[in-house]
């Protein structure tokens, strides 16, 4: 083999195995985003790592910022969901709050998630002001 042809191998090596790690890459760290109730529904899906959204119930809330670690319920449209978290607890997570979470179901039926995240984006929007009432232009 002369270089020319060494060399056009070796790209071709190279590019092959780029594009591989980057589909790899891509295939890990894809998660499906579904809502609480289609999850519960679809039994294809408790059994992959997933992202839920839902609004954090009051029932059940329970955070030990200092742990690192909080358990509530995730509820949905009809359903709900018991949730175990570790890790930070962001600031905006409250009752009520729209939450997203990522992980994976347990055998006992409780969400295990390693990921929260809040959307309680209302707090930073710009408040509506309004404008003052105009008094009628007096008529002659």
């Amino acid at each position: 083999m002369n270089k020319k042809t060494k060399a056009t191998v070796a790209a071709v090596l190279l590019t092959a195995a780029v594009g591989y790690l980057a589909y790899a890459a891509v295939q890990s760290g894809r998660t499906y985003y579904i809502s609480v109730d289609k999850f519960l529904a679809e039994t294809s899906a408790q059994a992959s790592r997933v992202r839920l959204h839902g609004k954090a119930a009051a029932e059940g809330l329970a955070v030990d910022a200092a742990a690192m670690r909080a358990t509530f319920t995730l509820q949905g449209e009809t359903k709900a969901l018991p949730v175990s978290y570790r890790g930070p607890v962001p600031d905006l997570f409250k009752s009520g709050c729209d939450v997203v979470v990522e992980g994976q179901l347990d055998g006992a039926g409780t969400f295990q998630a390693n990921v929260l995240l809040t959307k309680c984006a209302s707090k930073y929007m710009p408040q509506k002001t309004q404008k003052p009432a105009q008094s009628p232009e007096p008529t002659s």
